[in-house]
């Protein structure tokens, strides 16, 4: 498919080109992580004003979760309770935490005027698959669980994440309609990852291999998954689920110059087919990773109040 960055794209992707920052699967989980946080630095817009955030430990058979609570000026309350967004960075499984999306989740608390609880999840390799999965759902269930003592309506908690993010957000809402819980409102997925067979066109035309390159997504699958086996569990691969049916609505965005385009469009498609009520938004322009760069990429603005205007019309 023929892609043709936006003009602000292009000029970001040029910049990140000339920096020479050495290429994720060069280096050492570590030392990507610390090249990660700093590129968001320089990224991200401004953030805006929130009544607080807070930091949560979320009890779990290994310990606790960090988490991080987003409350906004004037939460959307019912009986002194609002909705909430659970948060799942992205990352590749590998790198990304808290502070690399503390931005983009004080904005979507401050567009969806909903609370927002950012969950950061082990990484791996130090942790493989499905400690991430385990984190997420572990997490989430905690939080409905304890949803008025955080001032939390549970009947209106929703899930989200941008690509791996995105990829937990899915694996949470298919765990809960299977019997699992907590109940979900809806699922915000931010050009997800829904499939490790990596064999959709997108995954081998050379215009999306735009910063997030098909080299670095192999290094992120071998780093997270144990083996080829691990490809066919929905839990990692979403969209070997053997049914979409009864998930809850969805927000799915996918960029043009992504090798997560095709496989995200996929998956918006057959949650549609499955009868699940589907919003889907494509940024034809944009590349993987756009929605975090608000300062440098108003695009990522537009889908942040899009977003935010999506979380308030559920009900």
């Amino acid at each position: 498919m023929p892609v043709t960055l936006d003009a602000d794209a292009a000029a970001v992707f040029k910049a990140f080109q000339e920096a020479g920052r050495p290429p994720y699967e060069t280096v050492t989980p570590a030392e990507a992580r610390q090249l990660y946080l700093a590129g968001r630095v320089v990224s991200n817009p401004e953030p805006p004003e929130l009544e607080s955030a807070i930091p949560l430990a979320i009890p779990a058979p290994h310990g606790s979760i960090p988490a991080r609570v987003y409350t906004p000026k004037n939460p959307r309350t019912n009986d002194g309770l609002a909705p909430a967004l659970v948060f799942f960075h992205g990352g590749g499984w590998v790198i990304g935490d808290l502070d690399s999306h503390d931005v983009v989740c004080r904005k979507l608390a401050d567009e969806g005027r909903l609370l927002v609880i950012s969950v950061d999840y082990r990484l791996a390799p130090e942790h493989k698959f499905p400690a991430a999965v385990d984190d997420a759902i572990a997490a989430t269930q905690w939080i409905a669980g304890n949803a008025r003592q955080l001032g939390i309506d549970a009947a209106r908690l929703m899930v989200g994440g941008d690509s791996a993010g995105g990829n937990l957000a899915a694996v949470v809402a298919i765990s809960a309609r299977d019997g699992n819980g907590p109940a979900i409102a809806g699922q915000v997925l931010i050009y997800p990852a829904t499939d490790f067979s990596m064999t959709h066109p997108s995954h081998s035309e050379p215009e999306t291999s735009i910063l997030l390159t098909h080299s670095v997504i192999k290094w992120f699958r071998d780093h997270y998954l144990n083996g080829a086996a691990d490809i066919n569990d929905w839990r990692a691969s979403p969209a070997r689920a053997k049914t979409l049916i009864g998930l809850p609505p969805a927000y799915v965005l996918t960029a043009g110059a992504d090798p997560l385009r095709d496989e995200g469009d996929e998956y918006a498609a057959r949650l549609k087919a499955a009868g699940v009520a589907v919003t889907y938004r494509h940024f034809p322009g944009q590349f993987h990773g756009f929605f975090t760069m608000g300062k440098l990429l108003q695009q990522a603005n537009v889908a942040a109040a899009e977003i935010g205007a999506w979380l308030k019309a559920l009900k």
